[in-house]
């Protein structure tokens, strides 16, 4: 059975998500301009949301599951 591409625009979200909660700056972006960076920058504004809220890991990791 083929697996199915993901969405980049959602892989964006999360890996700029990912990239907030390990305490990385806003401009460590891997994407110039465009629908993926912002998406990026949106992932990585919630993640930098979260941290600031006091989320511990297990609940980081239910909302990237849920995402």
């Amino acid at each position: 059975m083929k697996r199915q591409k993901r969405n980049p625009n959602d892989r964006a979200f999360h890996k700029g998500y990912v990239a907030a909660m390990e305490g990385r700056n806003h401009d460590s972006c891997p994407h110039e301009n465009g629908s993926l960076h912002q998406e990026w920058v949106n992932g990585w504004r919630q993640g930098r949301q979260d941290y600031w809220s006091g989320f511990g890991r297990a609940a980081q990791a239910q909302r990237l599951a849920n995402m």
